[in-house]
């Protein structure tokens, strides 16, 4: 046995066994991702070693006070960030207990005083949030900008001795939108576009109505919420114009709104009609406008349907108003979400000289603001880029700014969809599909409505075997977004070559105007599987132009296929194509 002095840092999760008698599989999946994406990241950087783990909790040592200090703020801070959008009964939330004291390792264990003070004070703390013991705050008092508030001394269980307890004062970062009506000379202090969601108004001349009416707005406003390129006015703000006739840009100025959002719902017989329209409130320019005409079977699937669409459809439409702005303003004027949006439209190019320009812009908008998230998450997915093209001069280098850029990205916005989104594309091109799936399935429960991360789960059931799903999604995707970068097409021509629709796999390809080496591989697969020697001969001859040294095994190693089938069914291809295998 050893004895120390240590810091012991323990942790339960609250409300653990309503949370499993409710959904166990879904509470053990979101546990198991907070642990993979936050706790434990938490925890090492913080020079921290977890000892012991239960179902619900766990016990961690430090050897520095203030390092365990630093970690349970860290963790509980971005937890209240993490549950900003999830449900008050679904949410898992932790209490967390700090003492200092003499400690015994013995076995990969640690036990006494020190060990059931620090599980004794973890009882006392709130839910999402810390205690620590004297001799903890003692250390930590004038060198940690936090606050501590005196609980004096309380009796503890089987503790004789009564035990001084402090409340740590941690930061509680509230929803990203303010929730109070505002007023005339307030406006939103932000670098996103700030758009209004007025309530629609009821044309039905049915009270019955309101409900449905009601309901609609305020699902258009939740879900546009999701979406953390824009900043959303509240719904107290934008209701104090229920029912009232009012001048659309009087309306914008008073909520500092550039885009406005209005519609009207009617319903006739069996039917009903939603009709809804975005107003840039500078030039009163009509953006975009739609009618959606549905059947009465289901009013509350009318509700979903509509509210998907016009979600999926809106930000869209602002990038684009927005992009038109910016080709008339000249780099030095723009402001720092300007630059994000400018860097975006040359990423999607996917060129070189394109990439390094987005990497100047996205270096320029963090100087402008540091702590924009948003930008932290774009610049690792722009610097990836460069990575899995090999347009970068050290590749291991390149990987640790992308990782430590989704790490701050990580810190200050946890429910940032780019932001997982990004780290599953990474975890692809590693190979890493598993961990890929993880990021992915986050990315798709805080933004199912974002074309990246809908086209993104098309093309990793691709390479998990399932590609026939993977076209539901690309083509859902598309649809969301009738204004997709070219490579969906590349991801939708993939697709089809692994569920073996050759033709369909050409035609995808054929929209592309790029051509680069991937697009004329499949295309001469495709047409090596449907026995056309003389076409797949001239789209291999074109890749010997393209790329001298290609080979099939150099082609196969930039994929990332699970099953070996699949990558033996594109090798096949390739062979009937005409391209001999490289001898070893």
């Amino acid at each position: 046995m050893e004895r120390r002095l240590a810091a012991v840092l323990a942790a339960d999760m609250a409300g653990y066994s309503r949370l499993m008698e409710a959904d166990e599989q879904g509470t053990l999946a979101r546990l198991r991702t907070h642990r993979i994406e936050l706790i434990d990241p938490a925890i090492a950087k913080n020079q921290g070693n977890i000892i012991k783990t239960t179902g619900d909790g766990m016990l961690v040592e430090f050897q520095s006070v203030a390092d365990a200090v630093r970690c349970a703020a860290e963790i509980q801070e971005r937890m209240h960030r993490r549950n900003a959008d999830v449900p008050d009964d679904r949410r898992i939330q932790f209490r967390i207990g700090i003492n200092l004291g003499d400690i015994i390792f013995d076995n990969d264990d640690i036990f006494g005083d020190g060990v059931n003070v620090a599980a004794r004070i973890e009882q006392l703390a709130d839910v999402g949030g810390f205690c620590v013991s004297q001799a903890v705050y003692d250390q930590v008092r004038d060198r940690l900008d936090i606050g501590f508030e005196d609980l004096g001394e309380r009796s503890v269980k089987n503790i004789a001795r009564p035990v001084h307890v402090w409340r740590a004062l941690i930061a509680r970062p509230g929803d990203r939108r303010d929730d109070k009506p505002a007023k005339d000379d307030e406006r939103p202090q932000t670098n996103k576009p700030t758009i209004a969601v007025l309530p629609f108004a009821n044309m039905s001349g049915d009270p019955d109505q309101e409900f449905f009416v009601d309901g609609l707005t305020e699902d258009i406003l939740t879900e546009l919420s999701r979406r953390h390129e824009l900043f959303v006015i509240s719904r107290n703000s934008s209701f104090v114009y229920k029912g009232q006739s009012v001048n659309l840009r009087d309306v914008a100025q008073k909520l500092g709104a550039q885009y406005l959002v209005e519609g009207s719902v009617r319903k006739g017989g069996d039917r009903l009609r939603v009709t809804v329209q975005l107003i840039d409130s500078a030039t009163d320019a009509h953006i975009w406008a739609e009618k959606y005409d549905r059947t009465l079977d289901d009013i509350f699937a009318i509700q979903d349907e509509v509210t998907s669409a016009i979600v999926a459809t809106l930000p869209g439409r602002v990038e684009a108003a927005q992009q038109d702005r910016l080709s008339r303003k000249t780099p030095s004027s723009m402001a720092a979400y300007e630059c994000v949006l400018a860097a975006k439209v040359r990423h999607h190019r996917s060129a070189r000289e394109e990439n390094e320009m987005a990497q100047e812009l996205i270096t320029r908008a963090l100087e402008l603001d540091p702590d924009y998230a948003h930008a932290h998450a774009w610049r690792g997915c722009i610097l990836g880029q460069s990575w899995v093209y090999g347009w970068c001069e050290d590749a291991d280098a390149t990987f640790a700014k992308i990782e430590k850029e989704l790490e701050i990205a990580l810190s200050l916005d946890d429910n940032d969809a780019d932001v997982h989104r990004i780290l599953a594309a990474i975890n692809v091109n590693r190979n890493d599909l598993t961990r890929a799936r993880y990021h992915q399935e986050r990315a798709l429960a805080l933004n199912p409505n974002y074309d990246l991360v809908v086209v993104q789960q098309g093309e990793l059931l691709t390479w998990l075997g399932h590609p026939k799903e993977g076209i539901d999604w690309i083509r859902r995707a598309m649809k969301l977004n009738p204004h997709h970068p070219e490579r969906f097409w590349s991801h939708l021509g993939k697709a089809h070559f692994a569920a073996r629709q050759y033709p369909e796999a050409i035609e995808a390809f054929m929209h592309m105007s790029s051509t680069d080496v991937l697009q004329h591989a499949f295309i001469a697969a495709s047409y090596g599987q449907l026995g056309d020697a003389t076409a797949a001969g001239a789209h291999m001859a074109r890749i010997k132009v393209l790329d001298p040294d290609f080979t099939i095994e150099g082609f196969l190693d930039t994929l990332h296929y699970a099953n070996e089938a699949d990558a033996e069914h594109l090798r096949e291809g390739l062979k009937k194509a005409g391209q001999p295998v490289a001898q070893a």
